[in-house]
């Protein structure tokens, strides 16, 4: 499963000096969009302001925003810095925001990225801060689109059962006596497995038994005949006031830590590292280097971005617990792998309806078909995107080691 060329943009974008307006010169005349300037981030355009000068439009769900000009789309991951252009990824300076129900896009996007990818329109003065429009978006076909036609592909998923063996996960405080994260896990890994099978998916587990998997092979599980990584885990928080009342879901892909929660989740994963043997090959999760070394990673951010939303999408109807949303993290099982890759944290075990979720039967079976239902439907829509051809199979032989 191979996406398009990975084109890296300039990530360079100075907040000192950046300017407090920028002029848009189309053929109905000039319009001056004012900058905002985020402490964070940094300098910001209104995006609606700016494609209506262009005459462009935008629409997000909250999770992507979505910009048309003319025949060309481009699509953003909220919160994260990246830029879909049909078949390619594109590393952003900043990531788009929503403020008050604005959204607004970096700078970037007005002096770098349409430049770039649409010279024959666009030019951006830099001295002036002037973008000049001289026409129409030619529309962007894909190389690889003819390559992947008709192009029959195997469905195979690697469901990763975190932890394991003497690495127990965490202890779960509302978990039953003798439970731990390792047992949810794996008992929630094989019913999917199941619910995958039934579909004519072909899986592949890490583990079908409680033993520990080196943090650094996981990923090698999805090799190249592989569409997908899926890691189970169970969340869980400090004791601190009011700890136990914290409860939901959310999926995680490879990137760069944006909220401290994040990080705190990819700390506690990562802490699991300690139990693999001292001769173990360990990956490197130290900052977004990791991802932008790797181009072939990067490809796979944005299939990655798009099965975590199914994960959400379907998890949200059996769950009771809040959907905590798609977020991003340097968790090292991900950065393992060489296939799109994502970590769902089914709920937190420090809460006592979340942990009764994941450890009743009936409940883990509900977990595991909403997961199996995103998955289904990841796959499918990935092979409607790219003219795939998907076949059905058995099962894969497990790794019992």
């Amino acid at each position: 499963m191979v996406l398009g060329s990975v084109v890296l943009l300039a990530l360079a974008t100075a907040v000192p000096g950046s300017p407090s307006f920028v002029t848009v010169v189309s053929n109905t005349g000039e319009r001056r969009i004012p900058v905002r300037v985020d402490v964070t981030e940094g300098p910001m355009i209104p995006a609606g302001l700016f494609l209506s000068a262009l005459g462009g439009s935008a629409s997000s769900d909250g999770v992507w925003a979505d910009v048309k000009l003319g025949s060309a789309s481009f699509r953003f991951l909220i919160g994260a810095t990246v830029l879909l252009r049909g078949d390619r990824i594109y590393p952003l300076a900043a990531p788009a925001r929503t403020h008050h129900d604005s959204l607004f896009l970096p700078l970037q996007f007005a002096s770098e990225t349409l430049p770039l990818l649409h010279g024959d329109r666009f030019r951006y003065d830099v001295a002036r801060a002037r973008l000049s429009d001289r026409g129409v978006v030619r529309t962007v076909v894909s190389p690889n689109a003819a390559k992947r036609a008709g192009k029959a592909s195997v469905r195979r998923v690697t469901i990763d059962p975190g932890h394991g063996g003497r690495d127990p996960g965490n202890l779960g405080k509302y978990l039953p006596r003798g439970v731990n994260e390792k047992h949810v896990n794996l008992q929630v890994g094989l019913l999917l497995r199941d619910e995958l099978e039934a579909r004519g998916i072909k899986v592949t587990m890490t583990r079908t038994r409680d033993t520990l998997i080196d943090l650094g092979r996981r990923g090698s599980y999805c090799s190249d005949d592989c569409d997908l990584f899926v890691s189970l885990h169970v969340n869980s928080l400090p004791a601190r006031t009011g700890y136990t009342n914290v409860r939901g879901f959310e999926t995680y892909f490879l990137a760069e830590a944006r909220t401290e929660d994040a990080a705190r989740v990819a700390r506690m994963e990562n802490e699991a590292v300690r139990f693999d043997p001292p001769d173990a090959t360990l990956p490197d999760a130290d900052g977004i280097d990791f991802i932008l070394k790797d181009l072939q990673l990067n490809e796979h951010l944005r299939e990655a971005a798009r099965a975590a939303e199914l994960i959400q999408e379907e998890l949200d109807k059996v769950h009771s617990g809040p959907n905590r949303g798609v977020k991003q993290a340097g968790l090292m099982v991900l950065n393992t792998a060489r296939r799109p890759a994502l970590l769902v944290e089914m709920g937190y075990a420090t809460n006592r309806e979340d942990a009764r979720i994941m450890y009743e039967p009936a409940s883990q079976r509900r977990l595991a078909k909403a997961m199996a239902d995103a998955i289904e439907r990841y796959v499918d829509e990935y092979g409607r995107r790219t003219g795939d051809t998907q076949a059905t199979g058995s099962r894969g032989s497990p790794d019992d080691k």
